[in-house]
């Protein structure tokens, strides 16, 4: 099984990709632990950066369902996604 894991602009510029698959991923949990385990070195950098981000698989923010154990199909789409504001 794989997924897509899609990285917000900041992660992706500091880590050289902002697109990339993943295998074996059963929850998002798993998804965010392999995509960590991708950048060897830069694993504390990817930390960093994904403290402030947000989660969604195919659009929907996991905080909407299981959070980290929601449940991963083939194909989907976990993206980091970096909260904003305005008005």
């Amino acid at each position: 099984m794989s997924v897509t894991v899609e990285l917000t602009y900041e992660l992706g510029k500091a880590l050289g990709t902002s697109r990339f698959e993943v295998a074996g991923a059963a929850t998002v949990a798993d998804a965010v632990r392999l995509a960590r385990e991708r950048f060897g070195e830069q694993a504390l950098e990817f930390d960093r950066l994904t403290r402030l981000a947000a989660v969604s698989v195919n659009g929907v923010l996991v905080t909407h369902g299981r959070g980290l154990r929601t449940r991963l199909s083939d194909g989907d789409r976990v993206s980091f996604v970096r909260a904003s504001a305005g008005g």
